[in-house]
């Protein structure tokens, strides 16, 4: 039966209403200082946090920081405790289209209304703390401290059972290290953001391990040897335990599946052999070995083997978009957030290892601050031709710099500079068509180029 005529109306009043301020909403936090341009302290978040009551400690936290694989192991760690019967927040960063994509609750974006409410309820303490900071010439807070002040608010408004919260750089200094985290998780540390981190290994790790809290229990991806001494440090300074992949957790075995890849695993407390996970490239294997160790140490302290029911129920169903995503056939078209040479590496990797192109085109928009002249070396072999162009970022390298590195090490004969990305993505289906059957396009260069062509080609709902 269709709603009276009355009722239909203040229906689509009342969401042309939440359109409106969802939108107003999105505009006040976007004029902030965004995420590449932090400051640094945890002053202001904590400020807004006490002024709160502290939501952020009305729920257990597992805590990932690392350089590479932080949403996606945040995604697996979601997927089985949400398996386990749990209602899970799980807090990521950067969004693909829309910023309620990076608080989660029960699986899903948060809905415009309960963002609307959390934001309303942290508002006046935002505000607040704004005009103190100004007052004695800081700054306002930032993009992200209000995201993620609004993330913790809405987690204990739910409330959740339990939130897996990805940070959003470094760790001792990120808004959301206000949390303590009974699971610390450090996925593999790489160069990245050396601007704020640190030009060396050993700085970022030095800044990465501050999210490890007292009596935590650590989950410790694969490392460089320069990482492990600080991992060990501060964890004797607090009094925390220590799970190290390779050693006390890993991938037993892998082969590449349809749509996937068969896995067996060794987590904490026993092994979990036979598991198909819904993901492709031997990163993903790892991200999911170490998500598993974590949801063991959080539910049973690392001594408490999960149901293999639930974890293969967990693993077949789990997501990652933009991560080695399929979003077109014929010409097959791959979207991948590898934004950081370590990230271009694994991407070619999985290419060469999971997928049979006849020819493979790349699609190329890289951000200005990265290491570009790696990226492209990293993803070089695995690449007949490349198209260069621009994503919707405004930190978007210039095509024609990006197309001049890509001729140095590419080949002028193998490099296209396509400034529009709508046009350089037609070419580059163009030039893989050219191989006959078979032959494939992949996206990538930062997250915003895997969003624009979600969004081109009509992936966009599903995240």
């Amino acid at each position: 039966m269709s709603p009276a005529p009355d009722t239909a109306a203040r229906e689509a009043a009342y969401q042309l209403d939440l359109t409106k301020r969802m939108r107003e909403a999105e505009q006040a936090i976007l004029a902030r200082a965004p995420e590449h341009d932090l400051e640094p302290d945890l002053s202001r978040i904590s400020a807004v946090m006490d002024l709160l009551g502290d939501p952020q400690r009305t729920f257990p936290v597992i805590h990932i920081t690392g350089t590479n694989g932080k949403t996606t192991t945040a995604r697996i760690a979601e997927a089985l405790l949400r398996a386990t019967g749990l209602n899970v927040g799980r807090f990521t960063s950067p969004h693909l289209h829309t910023m309620r994509e990076r608080i989660s609750i029960g699986g899903a974006p948060i809905s415009v209304e309960a963002f609307l409410e959390a934001y309303d309820e942290v508002l006046p303490f935002v505000e607040l703390v704004d005009a103190r900071s100004t007052a004695e010439g800081g700054p306002r807070m930032t993009y992200f401290e209000v995201i993620v002040a609004i993330g913790y608010v809405a987690f204990a408004d739910a409330p959740v059972d339990v939130a897996v919260v990805e940070v959003g750089m470094g760790g001792g200094w990120d808004a959301t290290n206000v949390a303590d985290g009974q699971v610390a998780v450090i996925t593999p540390i790489s160069m990245d953001h050396a601007h704020f981190l640190g030009d060396t290994l050993e700085a970022i790790a030095g800044e990465k391990v501050g999210i490890i809290k007292e009596d935590a229990l650590v989950v410790v991806g694969v490392q460089g040897p320069e990482v492990v001494p600080f991992v060990v440090e501060r964890a004797e300074q607090v009094g925390a335990r220590i799970a190290f992949e390779g050693n006390d957790f890993g991938v037993v075995a892998r082969e590449v599946a349809v749509g996937g890849q068969q896995v067996s695993l060794r987590g904490l407390a026993g092994d979990y052999p036979d598991l198909f996970l819904n993901l492709h490239g031997a990163h993903q294997a790892h991200n999911a070995a170490i998500a598993l160790s974590a949801v063991e140490a959080f539910l049973g302290g690392g001594e408490r083997r999960l149901n293999q029911e639930i974890v293969q129920e967990a693993f077949a169903e789990v997501t990652s978009p933009g991560r080695l995503e399929i979003v077109r056939r014929s010409p097959t078209v791959l979207v991948d957030a590898a934004h950081n040479p370590a990230g271009a590496q694994a991407l070619a990797t999985a290419l060469a290892e999971e997928f049979a192109f006849v020819k493979l085109v790349g699609v190329l928009a890289i951000l200005g601050d990265k290491d570009a002249t790696a990226m492209l070396e990293a993803l070089e072999p695995v690449l007949e031709e490349v198209v260069i162009s621009r994503s919707t970022s405004p930190r978007a390298m210039d095509p024609a710099a990006l197309g001049a590195l890509a001729e140095e090490i590419f080949g002028e004969h193998r490099v296209y500079v396509v400034p529009d990305l709508p046009s350089a993505l037609d070419r580059a289906a163009e030039l893989a068509d050219d191989g006959g059957v078979g032959g494939g396009v992949i996206a990538t260069g930062s997250v915003t180029t895997a969003a624009d062509v979600r969004m081109l080609l009509g992936a966009r709902g599903s995240v």
